[in-house]
């Protein structure tokens, strides 16, 4: 869920469905909008000479989309094990119920109202399907149940809505805090300072090759952006929304309502520490 799409920084090229790396294969949901971009990346991964896959992400409920993924995978000569879900949010899970039926997978999250199966998911959980190791980082911000899943064996990182591939994402106060979402980021960026990650596989938007540059790029919007909320309210605005016209004047009114659940999120975080 994109806060602006057209931000400064972003890679070349548009997003295709197809190989994105030795293990992950974009099979691209047909639900594009000013808020979800070209659409919704699912993802299907696994080791290149095993006969499982994880899908993570399996998208709207759009039997036309689930088919295409299992037939990818098919294809591919592989049969989904697995379902994940990097976030509860309908572009990325309202089809994951009718994905398990067509897989006869379970489905893995944080939230305990999206599984379908007896395991959920946590942090720090390491995953392994037919060989593939897939680690657990609990990245809560966009929204509270927000998960990334660390691909070791690529350097990658399959980032959902924390990390987009264009713009940057929204901030979905009240179950998203700003505070978290900061601390996401640093995590992040420790996985790309610390564990070598160089490639962001994104919820939206294309691929990214330099993790940490979209972490420090994302870091840096976020003080941007608090900046200016500051000094909206220091210049007397008070509500949220006058603060969104004040901010976002740039930005396409149609994001509006979006950027309004993260300016709200700003003001929480801006109380919270004394600074308004």
């Amino acid at each position: 869920m994109t806060e602006a799409a057209a931000l400064p920084g972003q890679p070349r090229g548009g997003v295709l469905s197809g190989p994105a790396t030795a293990r992950a294969v974009n099979v691209l949901a047909p639900n594009p909008s000013a808020m979800t971009l070209d659409g919704t990346n699912t993802w299907i991964v696994s080791e290149p000479d095993s006969s499982l896959a994880v899908v993570v992400d399996p998208g709207p409920l759009d039997d036309a989309h689930l088919s295409r993924v299992v037939e990818t995978a098919a294809k591919m000569g592989k049969r989904v094990a697995l379902t994940l879900l990097t976030h509860g949010h309908p572009d990325h899970a309202e089809g994951a119920a009718r994905f398990a039926e067509l897989t006869r997978s379970h489905v893995r999250a944080l939230d305990p109202a999206l599984r379908l199966g007896e395991e959920g998911l946590a942090a720090g959980d390491v995953i392994i399907t037919g060989g593939l190791e897939m680690r657990v980082v609990a990245t809560p911000g966009h929204t509270a149940d927000s998960l990334c899943f660390h691909l070791p064996a690529d350097r990658a990182v399959l980032t959902g809505d924390t990390i987009l591939g264009r713009g940057t994402t929204v901030v979905a106060h009240p179950d998203g805090r700003l505070g978290d979402y900061l601390d996401s980021l640093r995590r992040l960026r420790s996985l790309a300072v610390d564990d070598g990650v160089h490639t962001v596989l994104p919820g939206h938007g294309p691929v990214l090759e330099d993790a940490q540059g979209a972490v420090e790029f994302y870091l840096a919007h976020r003080a941007s952006r608090l900046a200016q909320v500051e000094t909206a309210v220091e210049n007397g605005c008070t509500e949220a929304a006058a603060v969104v016209a004040h901010v976002y004047a740039d930005v396409d009114r149609s994001l509006w309502p979006a950027a309004e659940l993260s300016v709200r999120a700003q003001l929480d975080y801006l109380r919270e520490h004394g600074l308004i």
